[in-house]
C-alpha cells in the first residue's frame, strides 16, 4: 500500500474510532443511553432489549471509555499524520502494539464478562488498523 493511502486509511480508521467515542458518551446521560443499551444488548448477544436502563457505575465507565476511546483514535490520528510520513517503521510499531494490546485486554474481558460478541466485534476494529499495516513498512528516505 502506498504511503499515502495507508495514512489516508489510517485516519479514517481513527476518525471512526473518535466518532464512536463521541457517540459513547452520549451512554453517560440517561435521556442519551439509548445507544449504550443497544451496544451493551448486541455485546450480550442474543438481542432482546436488555438492559432496559443503564446504572449510574455504568454510565460512568461509558463516559470513561468513551473519552479514552476518543484520545486513543486521535492520538493514532496524529501518529499517522505527523510520523509515519517521516518514521514508518516507527509508527507501525507504535499503533500496532497499542491496537493488538487493546484487541487482547478488551476481548478477553468482553469473554469473561460474558459478551463474547463484542471480542467478535472487536475484530472489525482490529483490522481497521492491521490491513493498512499488515507489510512491513519503508523507511522514508529524503
Amino acid at each position: 500500500m502506498h504511503q499515502q493511502t495507508t495514512v489516508t486509511w489510517l485516519k479514517a480508521a481513527s476518525a471512526i474510532v473518535v466518532g464512536f467515542g463521541l457517540i459513547g458518551v452520549l451512554g453517560a446521560y440517561p435521556a442519551t443511553s439509548g445507544f449504550a443499551r443497544i451496544m451493551v444488548d448486541l455485546a450480550f448477544w442474543p438481542v432482546d432489549g436488555t438492559p432496559a436502563a443503564v446504572s449510574a457505575d455504568g454510565r460512568l465507565l461509558w463516559a470513561i471509555s468513551s473519552g479514552v476511546l476518543a484520545g486513543w483514535g486521535v492520538m493514532i490520528w496524529m501518529i499517522a499524520a505527523q510520523l509515519y510520513p517521516r518514521e514508518p517503521v516507527l509508527a507501525r510499531s507504535m499503533i500496532l502494539t497499542g491496537v493488538f494490546t487493546w484487541f487482547v485486554i478488551d476481548s478477553a474481558g468482553s469473554v469473561l464478562a460474558g459478551a463474547p460478541m463484542n471480542a467478535v466485534y472487536n475484530v472489525g476494529f482490529l483490522a481497521l488498523f492491521v490491513v493498512p499495516l499488515w507489510r512491513p513498512a519503508q523507511e522514508a528516505h529524503g
